[in-house]
């Protein structure tokens, strides 16, 4: 009766926890690299800004290049641009490219084609413990 007593929490414990984890996975699952890149498009493309907060890395760099002068921004900075633009459909053509893709980390060329000119984000993902997440965006005009 005591080992009765002692197995019951024990089984208990165990599937709490393997609950517990496979809620984690799934979370983690939905943050891969097509993920994290299809939400970027989505927000800066279209306006649709939900879900970009969680695929940007808290240490995330943003920088714009203007010429010779380079300006750079936080997470927090972008993201509060990015939501004065919510729901607002840029009059562009997005094309994708991949420039490099490994199983730690992957540089995705995102072009935005205006009619007078050409945006190009230059979007590394990179594997983090929560999942694929962006850790740098670097723009330059064309």
């Amino acid at each position: 009766m005591k080992t009765l007593r002692t197995i019951i929490p024990v089984i208990a414990l165990i599937l709490s926890l393997t609950t517990a984890s496979a809620a984690t996975r799934n979370n983690d699952d939905r943050l891969t690299k097509n993920y994290a890149i299809s939400t970027y498009v989505d927000a800066i493309a279209n306006g649709k800004i939900e879900g970009l907060a969680e695929v940007i890395d808290n240490n995330t760099k943003f920088c714009i290049m203007q010429g010779k002068v380079m300006l750079s921004y936080s997470k927090t900075e972008m993201m509060s641009f990015l939501a004065s633009l919510k729901n607002i459909k840029q009059s562009c053509s997005v094309t994708t490219t991949v420039v490099e893709d490994n199983s730690e980390v992957a540089v995705v060329k995102v072009d935005m084609a205006y009619e007078n000119f050409v945006r190009s984000n230059y979007v590394t993902v990179a594997r983090t413990a929560d999942g694929w997440k962006i850790t740098n965006v670097c723009s330059v005009f064309k």
